[in-house]
């Protein structure tokens, strides 16, 4: 049964080029910021760029009047002023850092919140290294636009115009040069910092896919392994690696490209200002230590000419990470809490008409599905695999909502009720015994609210025919299971997964071949305990397997995602010819 939907339109989105502020600043105050630490960060950081401003002016007058009686309050005044405008900027920088640290860890909070809740189809889509991405990746990019490249644009701006401004005043044809040749810089860089900034974003793309598919293979490591796939995952991360290395290739072009070009345009510059001035000296119309100032703040200048650039080459990178995220958070997710509970003890189960795909415009899985489960019954599904038994548990679960239909406890729409409470009612066993990294105790009680005694978990276990393996275990209850539960076999992890849900107590119980890793011996001993679990309660089965079934209050047989026949084992068999061929070649009567 295919589970592949359509990738969803903001996985496929490209961020547009033009920096959209409104939606920055939105996604921003979601974090709910420290604003102070960025407004006292920028004071300080205003009030250094002031004092550094004033450093050339004062060794002007000390290098005009060298030669004469040395002003030691006006030295004392120069040195003090350079180091407190270094003391003033590194609390700035740190003010600002601390900004820029908490505005990345309430988002990535934000998004982890978000990933949570997402619904289950989000994740049939999505690789998990790309949500990864998201969640480490673009957040850093948010995190040293607004912690670095915003405040240092500030200052660096303001100590731009303060150096023009003060040159202005000091000598206006010297300023004069400095208009026309700032300008010309920016016009040979645009083209570079441009290219760079589109470089940047395909980069950024590109990690996100290379961390998805590696992410993908290293968590299917086994069937890499039995497979003999090592060649083709080599070849396939080796071209992704190609990828990457050629965008680096190009990226490393341009950076180099540019530090020299701006380099030589301020040195052009540099020189030619030093050229006039020198001029200027000679004819008596400047006095050196105007010259001297005058270098000094074009050094000033040179810096922030910089710092813009790589400015708007940030801005271009963290214009497509607020884009993916802002997405993210757009996503629908699940509404946990909305609702009232209602308890399904002594509620029949039923589903009414229930059309299913998990493309909108996709083949359809379920198709006009009816069934009911009264209360205290066993209901089973059997049929051909891919004919949408498992989807009817995850309608049930809730993962899915049908295109048409409803899915009902009692006559209510289970689609009204509260999702935590409907869920906690409910124990499901998947075919696929999942399990968590982390210990046997954690596994057992993992998402529960209570607390549970070690008699408890061990009577649970007890019932599983798992106490003997566990006490068997070096740390007992508290051993670790390895990532994906490697350190247990496929039967222990079933039986550990039963165990859950016995711990549970559910008033539903969902079975979905929850017998089929277990020897034979094994699994005798975990119907026996499941017998006596299902005592009391309503109990859906998935299974292959004649014996799990044939005692069930009520079969339904499922093919093609309809529902072709339902009775017990011996009406199925007397009225559905398809059931009694199924019978004879699946379980070989």
């Amino acid at each position: 049964m295919a589970r592949r939907m359509a990738a969803p339109a903001t996985a496929q989105q490209r961020p547009t080029g033009k920096f959209d502020f409104k939606a920055f600043l939105r996604l921003i105050r979601q974090t709910k910021p420290k604003y102070w630490q960025l407004a006292v960060g920028l004071l300080l950081g205003m009030l250094a760029t002031g004092a550094q401003l004033a450093v050339p002016k004062l060794a002007q007058s000390l290098i005009n009047g060298v030669g004469h009686a040395m002003n030691q309050s006006l030295l004392i005044t120069f040195i003090v002023l350079f180091v407190a405008s270094a003391v003033i900027s590194a609390i700035s920088g740190a003010l600002l850092g601390f900004f820029g640290e908490n505005v990345v860890a309430r988002l990535r909070e934000t998004l982890w919140h978000k990933l949570i809740r997402l619904r289950v189809s989000y994740f049939d889509n999505v690789k998990t290294g790309e949500m990864t991405s998201r969640l480490v990746n673009d957040t850093m990019q948010i995190k040293d636009l607004l912690a670095n490249s915003f405040p240092q644009m500030v200052t660096s701006l303001l100590q731009l115009l303060g150096a023009l401004v003060i040159m202005l005043l000091m000598d206006w044809r010297m300023t004069l040069i400095m208009f026309i040749a700032v300008p010309l810089v920016m016009i040979v860089m645009f083209p570079i910092m441009r290219q760079s900034s589109k470089i940047g974003r395909q980069r950024q793309d590109a990690m996100a896919t290379f961390s998805g598919a590696t992410d993908e293979t290293l968590s299917e490591i086994r069937l890499v392994k039995s497979s003999n796939a090592e060649t083709y995952e080599s070849q396939n991360g080796s071209q992704q690696i190609e990828t990457l290395y050629h965008i680096g290739l190009k990226e490393a072009i341009y950076d180099a490209i540019a530090g020299p070009v701006m380099t030589a345009s301020m040195l052009a510059v540099f020189v030619g200002v030093l050229a006039y001035a020198a001029v200027r000296v000679s004819n008596g119309t400047m006095s050196i230590g105007t010259m001297f100032s005058f270098l000094m703040y074009l050094f000033q200048i040179i810096g922030p000419v910089g710092t813009l650039g790589r400015f708007f080459t940030d801005l271009s990178k963290a214009n497509g990470s607020t884009e993916r995220v802002r997405d993210l958070l757009q996503e629908p997710e699940e509404a946990l809490t909305a609702g009232p509970n209602q308890s399904v003890n002594d509620q029949t189960l039923a589903l009414e008409h229930v059309d299913f795909a998990y493309e909108d415009d996709g083949q359809p899985v379920l198709h006009d599905v009816n069934f009911e489960a009264k209360p205290n019954t066993v209901v089973a599904f059997a049929g051909p695999s891919g004919g949408g038994k498992s989807t009817i548990f995850g309608m049930i679960e809730r993962y899915y909502q049908p295109q048409h239909g409803r899915v009902t406890i009692g006559g209510q729409d289970v689609a009204t009720l509260n999702l935590n409470d409907w869920r906690s009612q409910i124990g499901y066993v998947s075919q696929d015994s999942a399990i968590m990294a982390g210990t046997i105790r954690h596994n057992l009680t993992y998402g529960a609210e209570k607390t549970y005694t070690d008699d408890e978990l061990w009577h649970v276990l007890q019932l599983t025919s798992a106490d003997q393996f566990v006490h068997q275990m070096a740390d007992g209850l508290d051993t670790q299971v390895g990532e994906r539960g490697v350190k247990v076999s496929g039967g222990q992890r079933q039986r550990l997964a039963i165990a859950r849900a016995f711990l549970r107590d559910p008033q539903i119980l969902l079975l979905d071949e929850a017998t089929a890793s277990l020897d034979s011996e094994s699994e005798a001993m975990v119907q026996q305990a499941l017998t006596k679990l299902m005592k009391g309660r309503t109990t859906l089965i998935i299974a292959h397997r004649l014996s799990t079934i044939v005692d069930a209050d009520n079969i339904y047989f499922i093919e093609n995602g309809h529902v072709s026949g339902h009775g017990t084992h011996q009406e199925l068999l007397n009225s559905l010819p398809i059931y009694r061929d199924y019978v004879r070649i699946q379980f070989k009567e």
